[in-house]
C-alpha cells in the first residue's frame, strides 16, 4: 500500500517567507511529489496551532508519514515528533528539512531559493517513505557527576549537586581549587573581598561528604554516553602522600629553594619548590615542583623529607590513572589571560612599569607580594600617575574580535583601588565603556565622582622616548582622543594593560575527549545560544562559566547552578531516553576483521572472542556512521540512515534533473 505523506511548509514569520515563496512550494508539493496526500503552509508550524494541525490531519486523513519544511531539526525535531506521537504515529516517521538556515538565511535570489526548497521537500518525501518505525531506548542514569574545573562555576555546580544529596567528583589541574577568583583582591561592583566570599565555598567543597576532590589532576579519557560515562583521570604525582600529610606547612617553611611564581602570583612574587598556591588553599596538601626542586635537578637536598613530622614526602611517587563511572559531566574549565607581549607597541616586559591586569590584581591584593601596597617595580616607589589601557587583545581583528566583557568593570575597580590607596591620578583609555549588568552603571558614575579620568580613544603606543623634562623617566602613552579628534601623548609612572580573556590553551583538545565542539575562537559551543546555553550537542555534557565565553562572576555562578539543575533533573528522573538511531551488525556476515572496533570514536563496539564477530553496544552508540562506512563487508547498517533511505533522498533532491539524451549514431 502506498504511503500517505503530509507536507507542511512553515513561513517562520518572515524568516523563511521573506526569501521563499512558501505558498507556491506547498502547492507544488501537493501536485507534483509522489505519495503526498496533503500539503499545507502555515505561519508558525512550531506553534500549538501548527502542531494541532498535524495531529488532526494524521487522525482524519490517515497520514502515515510527515514532512515539515521549517528550521533546524536541532531546535524543533522533538516538537514535531511529539505531535506525531500524540496522534498515534511513530515519531520516527517524521522528517524535518531545514529550509531556514540552509536556504532563506543564506540565499539572495528568491526564485532560486524557492526552487531549492522544492528540491529539499522532494528529497524529504522520498526519504520518509522508506523510514521505519523505531522505539525509544531508555538507560539508567548514574547519580555521580564529574565536574571538570574548580573555579567559581565548578564550585557552584558541585555544591548544588552535593547539597541535593548526589555524589560528585571534582577535578582541578592546579594544586588547589579556587580558580582565578582566588587571585583577586576585590570584586566589582560591590567591592567585596574576593577571598572572603570564595573561601567558604572552597572549604565546604573540600569537606563535603558527597564530594570526591582530586586536585593536581587532569582528564585523560572519556568513553560511554549519557547516563553511563566511563572516565579516566590522571592524578599527577604531588610527591607528597595526601593520607599522611597534615598540612602543617613545615616543609614549605624550611625549603631553601625559591621559585618565581608565574601562575598564582602572575610573576609578581616567589614561592618555594614545595608549595601550596596560597594560604587558604584547599586541600592544604603541598606539591613538589620537580622542574625546580634541587633534589630532582641535582640529586641532593631532601630538606622537606627530613623536616616532615609524618614522613609524607615521597620522591618516588608516580602519576596514577584512576577510572570512575559517572552519569553526566559538567565542563567548567575557565579561561586564560591574553599574552600582552603579542602587542609589541605596548612594551610589556620591555619597559619595567607596564603591568598586565592580573599582575596588578596581585599587586593590590592584601595577601599579594607587596601586601597590597601599590608600588612600582622597584618595590618602594608609589606611582603619581597611572594609565589603564582597555581592550588589549579584545575587539581587535588581529587577535580576538570579541569583547571580553569584564575588562571595563575591572578597570573601574582598579581605578577605585588606586584612588583609595594612593594619591595618584588615574586615566582610563577606553574604546566604549560597557557597564550593562546590575549596578554596573552606578559603579561607573561613582568613579566619575571619585576623580578617575576617562579618555575615549585607542592607545597607539607606549614608549619611554622623552621629548622634554616633564616626560623624563616616564612612560609615554600616545593615543587618539576621538571626542576631540586629536592625536595626543601623556607621561605616566605606571601603565596597566587590560588583557583579553581567552579560552584555555587545551580547550579544543579537551573538547575532543568529551565529544563537544568549540567556536572558531575556542569557546565551547552550547546547544542553543539563547534557549539552551548550558547543554552541548553531546547529551550528558554540560558547560558552565567562562569556558563557554567571557563572563563575570555572577553569570558564572548562575550558569554553574543551571548546569547542576539540569543534571539533577536527569538523576531524579532515574532514566534518560537515548535515540534509537544506532548501528547494528549482521553477525552472520561479519568476518571478525575488527576494523569497526578500532574506528568507533565512542568505543561502542565489542568483539566476541568466542564467535569471532563484532557487536554494537547500543547504549554507547551515537549513530555517527563511522563503522558503517568503514566495514569492508558492508554488514553494518545505521538505523534511520540505511542505503535505501539515503539513495531515495538523493533521487528526490534531483527531481528536476533531465536524463541526458543518447547521441544518435
Amino acid at each position: 500500500m502506498a504511503e500517505k505523506v503530509g507536507v507542511y511548509v512553515c513561513h517562520c514569520g518572515s524568516n523563511i517567507a521573506g526569501m521563499v515563496d512558501v505558498e507556491a512550494v506547498a502547492k507544488w508539493a501537493g501536485a507534483n511529489v509522489k505519495n503526498v496526500a496533503i500539503s499545507k503552509d502555515y505561519k508558525f508550524m512550531c506553534s500549538s496551532l501548527g502542531q494541532q494541525m498535524i495531529e488532526d490531519d494524521i487522525k482524519k486523513e490517515g497520514l502515515t508519514r510527515i514532512v515539515v519544511a521549517a528550521c533546524s531539526p536541532h531546535l524543533h525535531e522533538k516538537t514535531f515528533r511529539r505531535a506525531c506521537q500524540n496522534a498515534g504515529l511513530n515519531p520516527y516517521l517524521c522528517q524535518l528539512t531545514n529550509v531556514r538556515e540552509h536556504v532563506s538565511w543564506v540565499a539572495k535570489d528568491k526564485a532560486a531559493a524557492t526552487e531549492k526548497v522544492k528540491s529539499l521537500v522532494s528529497a524529504a518525501v522520498a526519504r520518509v517513505t522508506h523510514q521505519e518505525p523505531l522505539e525509544k531506548m531508555f538507560v539508567k542514569v548514574n547519580p555521580r557527576t564529574l565536574v571538570i574545573g574548580g573555579g567559581i562555576a565548578g564550585l557552584q555546580a558541585t555544591l548544588e549537586l552535593a547539597d541535593a544529596g548526589y555524589p560528585v567528583t571534582l577535578i582541578e589541574r592546579e594544586p588547589s581549587i579556587g580558580g582565578h577568583m582566588a587571585q583577586f583582591d576585590k570584586t566589582f561592583p560591590t567591592l567585596d573581598c574576593s577571598a572572603c566570599i570564595l573561601t567558604p565555598k572552597m572549604s565546604e567543597v573540600g569537606q563535603h561528604e558527597n564530594v570526591t576532590l582530586h586536585t593536581y589532576a587532569e582528564l585523560e579519557e572519556v568513553s560511554g554516553s549519557v547516563g553511563n560515562f566511563k572516565v579516566k583521570i590522571r592524578l599527577k604525582a604531588k610527591m607528597v602522600d595526601a593520607e599522611k600529610c597534615t598540612g602543617c606547612g613545615i616543609c614549605i617553611e624550611k625549603c631553601p629553594k625559591k621559585v618565581l611564581d608565574t601562575v598564582f602570583e602572575a610573576g609578581m612574587g616567589n614561592r618555594k619548590a614545595i608549595y601550596t598556591p596560597f594560604p587558604q588553599a584547599v586541600p592544604r596538601i603541598p606539591v613538589i615542583d620537580t622542574e625546580n626542586c634541587t633534589y630532582f635537578t641535582q640529586g641532593k637536598c631532601k630538606v622537606c623529607a627530613k623536616v616532615c613530622p609524618t614522613e609524607a614526602v615521597d620522591y618516588e611517587q608516580k602519576d596514577e590513572i584512576i577510572e570512575i563511572e559517572v552519569g553526566n559531566i559538567i565542563m567548567a574549565t575557565g579561561w586564560k589571560l591574553f599574552d600582552c607581549e603579542r602587542i609589541p607597541q605596548y612594551q610589556y616586559k620591555r619597559l619595567d612599569n607596564v603591568y598586565t591586569n592580573m599582575e596588578f590584581e596581585r599587586l593590590c591584593n592584601a595577601a599579594g607580594p607587596t601586601n597590597g601596597k601599590i608600588v612600582m617595580r622597584d618595590g618602594k616607589t608609589e606611582p603619581k600617575s597611572i594609565a589603564i589601557i582597555h581592550c588589549v587583545g579584545s575587539r581587535d581583528a588581529n587577535f580576538n574580535p570579541y569583547c571580553s566583557g569584564v575588562c571595563c568593570m575591572a578597570a573601574l575597580k582598579f581605578g577605585h583601588l588606586v584612588l583609595e590607596k594612593t594619591n595618584a591620578e588615574v586615566y582610563s583609555f577606553y574604546i566604549d565603556m560597557r557597564a550593562p549588568m546590575k549596578d554596573y552603571e552606578e559603579f561607573y558614575q561613582r568613579l566619575l565622582t571619585e576623580g578617575m579620568h576617562f579618555v575615549r580613544g585607542k592607545v597607539a603606543e607606549v614608549n619611554n622616548a622623552a621629548r622634554n623634562e616633564r616626560e623624563g623617566g616616564k612612560l609615554i602613552v600616545q593615543y587618539e582622543d576621538t571626542l576631540l579628534g586629536k592625536q595626543k601623548r601623556m607621561p605616566f609612572d605606571m601603565v596597566i594593560l587590560m588583557g583579553a580573556i581567552e579560552p584555555q590553551a587545551d580547550a579544543k583538545e579537551l573538547g575532543l575527549k568529551c565529544g563537544i565542539s568549540c567556536s572558531m575562537a575556542g569557546w565551547y559551543t552550547e546547544r542553543h545560544p539563547k534557549l539552551d546555553p548550558v547543554a552541548t550537542m553531546t547529551d550528558g555534557i554540560f558547560v558552565a562559566g567562562a569556558c563557554q565565553g567571557p563572563k563575570d562572576i555572577p553569570a558564572s555562578v548562575a550558569q554553574g547552578a543551571a548546569a547542576a539543575a539540569r543534571v539533577a533533573g536527569m538523576i531524579t528522573k532515574g532514566t534518560v531516553m537515548i535515540e534509537p538511531i544506532v548501528a547494528s551488525i549482521d553477525e552472520e556476515g561479519c568476518s571478525g576483521c575488527k576494523i569497526c572496533n578500532t574506528m568507533c570514536p565512542y568505543n561502542a563496539i565489542e568483539f566476541d572472542e568466542e564467535k569471532s564477530v563484532s557487536r554494537v553496544i547500543t547504549a554507547l552508540c551515537k549513530g555517527c556512521g563511522t563503522c558503517v562506512a568503514a566495514c569492508p563487508a558492508g554488514v553494518i547498517t545505521g538505523a534511520h540512515f540505511n542505503n535505501r533511505q539515503i539513495y531515495s533522498e538523493i533521487e528526490g533532491i534531483l527531481w528536476d534533473a533531465q536524463p541526458a539524451e543518447v547521441a544518435s549514431g
